[in-house]
């Protein structure tokens, strides 16, 4: 019986083995190659095909949002199963415009896992209990944020991987007045990182996913 070909990506080498071991312990899936960021995944895939792709969102290099949509367009049928601390409601959204079909918390149970697994590689939708109840709760508590033009020109340069200094250069501004719009964005929408700021940007239509 040919066993289903996984490929891992998450930046800790500990977690990664963890997994595979649960995975391959259950005698159906062989784990065909590990990615410790999106980059690595990405030239994976050019001598890698499988199943399945089991993949982390924060990572260096590249984060798996931008990972995933980079293979979903030179692949729409490759098979995304997301696996992350994240649970809100901007990260779930963004991920389902993109076309991911499963989402779960790396809270779950070796249970959950598995099923989420079959459900994906089965032509199904997964997404987490948990994942969906913080949906609704943030759905039923969210405040709409206004931005101003030049925060969402910070915004915009955030997003292409610019740094502080460059945005300052770029917009002819103080480096410490980019830093304090920067401050300012994160604030406003509740984000812990720049991450997870472009995740809320792709949410509210901020950004495009192009």
């Amino acid at each position: 019986m040919k066993k289903t070909g996984l490929i891992l990506v998450d930046d800790h080498r500990l977690f990664r083995s963890g997994l595979k071991h649960i995975l391959e312990a259950t005698g159906k899936y062989a784990v065909l190659a590990e990615a410790s960021n999106g980059i690595e995944f990405l030239e994976l895939l050019k001598t890698v095909t499988p199943d399945l792709v089991i993949m982390d969102i924060n990572m260096p290099v590249m984060n798996g949002i931008e990972a995933s949509r980079q293979a979903l367009e030179k692949n729409p049928a490759t098979k995304i199963l997301i696996l992350t601390m994240h649970g809100d409601r901007d990260l779930y959204q963004v991920l389902l415009d993109m076309g991911i079909k499963g989402y779960i918390l790396k809270d779950a149970d070796n249970e959950e896992l598995l099923l989420s697994i079959q459900k994906v590689l089965s032509g199904e939708s997964y997404f987490s209990q948990e994942l969906l109840l913080n949906v609704i709760r943030e759905s039923m508590t969210g405040n709409p944020v206004v931005l101003s033009a030049r925060e969402k020109e910070v915004l915009t340069l955030i997003a292409s991987g610019l740094s502080n200094h460059e945005i300052a250069a770029h917009l002819k501004l103080s480096q410490r007045t980019v830093e304090r719009h920067r401050t300012n964005l994160l604030e406003k929408t509740g984000s812990k990182n720049s991450v997870r700021l472009i995740i809320h940007a792709l949410k509210n239509k901020w950004l495009s996913l192009e």
